[in-house]
């Protein structure tokens, strides 16, 4: 896929000016967006993610559409299980609702930067060295194991990692939140307020996170102008999803189990494409393994399609399954049943008959 330079100039302008207007116009002050805000910005980001597709189907050809569609899904299906960790550690630090924009955009600019160093970083890897595909492809399955291992989505599954656990004991800091900055002067000492604990969590989650995104979407393309496209667009939009999805996201129980799927299917399609184009001479003597397939995107975008699709309306019925057993378990006064009066005795019962007091009616025929 040749792309001009020019083009390469007009795409990244214009996503920066995207991103820009999105910083310092909608998120200039701190607060949560309305149902309706939030709506609007996803289905214009999504709208641009599909017209962008269409015109590299129009310029390029159907078979580099297919891998734009199919990188862009598999990155913004990473970026929301990214989203509930992002849910996690705003959980954990108390962090107030007006100030989570805030938050959640800074941690969507680290992702784009972090992404951005490991592709070009990939790239040149990827021109220089044919094996780098079965590191890849090996990576990819340990993390598709680890997901799997991980099952459902469980506020346990985050834990704090040595970079976080390191500022949380070395760094003066405050529970007292200062708005959006980063530090507070109190009693004439500069302290770090919680915020800038969650920007590092932040930031190095995103760390991770990428290591695991860009040799997925490396298995689905090798363009480099595709690959930042499809992470640029997966990314859009995230801030205003977290705020529309809210406890939804909670609902995606099988989402790393889709994942983990997904991310073992790249992972073997990188290995049977590094055996095609194998070069190691200690592998079928450094010739190319003819007999490996090469999977047609046709067939990886479908996959991909199907599986989180599948994985969607299994979570929800999951949630609602689990929603409808604990509305079941509970009881209300209302409902709740009658004592039942104990056995008597025949003897017993008729003493008691004997001096219970007399029914009104009774009462009233004697005094007559």
């Amino acid at each position: 896929m040749h792309v001009a330079d020019y083009v390469w100039y007009i795409t990244v302008g214009v996503l920066l000016a995207l991103l820009a207007f999105d910083v310092f116009i909608i998120g200039r002050r701190p607060h949560e967006p309305t149902t309706r805000e939030s709506a609007t910005a996803i289905a214009f980001y999504i709208g641009l993610a599909v017209l962008f597709g269409l015109g590299v189907w129009v310029f390029s050809g159907g078979n580099y559409a297919g891998e734009f569609f199919a990188g862009w899904l598999t990155e913004y299906s990473l970026s929301v299980d990214n989203l509930f960790i992002f849910l996690i550690i705003m959980a954990r630090f108390g962090v107030p609702r007006k100030y989570q924009q805030t938050a959640l955009l800074i941690g969507i600019i680290l992702a784009l930067v972090f992404r951005g160093i490991f592709i070009a970083v990939g790239a040149a890897a990827i021109n220089e060295f044919s094996w780098i595909f079965y590191l890849f492809g090996a990576f990819l399955v340990y993390t598709a194991i680890h997901l799997a291992r991980q099952g459902e989505n469980d506020d346990e599954d985050f834990k704090e990692n040595a970079v976080i656990r390191f500022a949380k004991k070395r760094l003066n800091a405050t529970d007292e939140y200062n708005g959006v900055k980063l530090t507070i002067l109190k009693n004439g000492k500069r302290l770090v307020t919680p915020m800038a604990i969650v920007i590092i969590a932040l930031g190095t989650t995103d760390l991770l996170f990428a290591l695991d995104s860009i040799p997925a979407i490396y298995g689905l393309t090798q363009e480099p102008f595709l690959v930042f496209a499809a992470n640029v667009f997966a990314l859009m939009g995230l801030r205003q999803l977290y705020f529309l999805l809210g406890d939804l996201l909670k609902r995606l129980v099988y989402l790393s189990i889709g994942l983990s799927v997904v991310l073992a299917f790249i992972g073997v399609k990188l290995v049977l494409h590094a055996m095609h184009v194998n070069e190691l001479p200690f592998i079928n003597g450094g010739h190319h393994i003819d007999w490996a397939p090469e999977i047609p995107i046709w067939f990886s975008l479908g996959f991909i399609i199907i599986t989180l699709g599948i994985t969607t309306v299994a979570s929800l019925r999951k949630s609602r399954t689990l929603e409808a057993e604990a509305d079941g378990t509970a009881i209300t006064p209302e409902a709740s049943p009658a004592p039942s009066e104990p056995e008597l005795d025949p003897k017993t019962k008729a003493e008691l008959d004997a001096i219970r007091p007399p029914e009104p009616h009774e009462s009233d025929a004697k005094k007559s």
